[in-house]
């Protein structure tokens, strides 16, 4: 079993997922992402999500922990956004 699609995801507040037609869609207050997913199934609770596998196939198997940490990114983007930070030394 998958240790990374296994680990439920927390919703913070003032974020909405649907889950329609095969597509996920993350809303918060930074903006809107969607992403089409195949062979999982979500079990979207009050402050958690969690990922679950159609079947033991390796494609589906091998896809679940992908589609939770893509998830789990989009989920940061609507929230925090996107940020780089540079270190320098020398």
């Amino acid at each position: 079993m998958s240790r990374i699609g296994s680990k439920p995801i927390a919703i913070p507040q003032g974020v909405s997922i649907e889950e329609k037609d095969n597509t996920v869609t993350v809303k918060g207050k930074l903006g809107e992402l969607t992403q089409e997913i195949s062979g999982i199934s979500l079990d979207i609770s009050e402050n958690e999500l969690v990922l679950n596998r159609d079947s033991d196939s390796k494609e589906h198997r091998s896809a679940h922990g992908l589609y939770r940490k893509l998830i789990s990114n989009m989920i940061e983007g609507v929230t925090n956004g996107y940020s780089n930070s540079l270190e320098i030394t020398g």
